[in-house]
């Protein structure tokens, strides 16, 4: 499905259950981060450390077990976990031996959020056929 309106860009990635990697920049026209949806079968790992000049990243574990390496430190993440990595921090991330791991990857260019949502949105006065 993909829906285009003079605000928002809509648009499927398809079969959520078997992605691998999906990158949404030009899926979506993102104009202010980079968002991945991704999934690590069992056992294995990105096969690099990395680190960003500029961006720092968000990770959202969805489903799964597995390790991450954060600058030496190794230590294990699960679904619900949630994580932050300054652009310098040197990371690489692997699934847990038993079970795939899905998780998100946000980019956002670090210290440039100027607002956060309680001030940034503002009422409006449409309302949608639900309410």
């Amino acid at each position: 499905m993909e829906k285009i309106g003079k605000n928002y860009k809509v648009s499927s990635t398809g079969n959520i259950q078997e992605l691998g990697r999906v990158t949404l920049h030009e899926q979506l026209a993102l104009t202010g981060s980079e968002v991945s949806v991704n999934e690590l079968p069992a056992g294995v790992s990105v096969p690099f450390v990395h680190a960003h000049k500029r961006n720092e990243e968000v990770y959202v574990i969805v489903y799964g077990k597995g390790s991450f390496y954060i600058d030496g430190d190794e230590f294990g993440v699960e679904a619900g976990d949630v994580l932050r990595i300054d652009p310098a921090g040197e990371r690489c991330i692997k699934a847990d031996a038993q079970s795939s791991l899905r998780f998100i990857c946000i980019q956002a260019e670090a210290k440039s959020l100027v607002q956060f949502t309680q001030n940034d949105g503002v009422p409006c006065e449409a309302k949608p056929s639900w309410l």
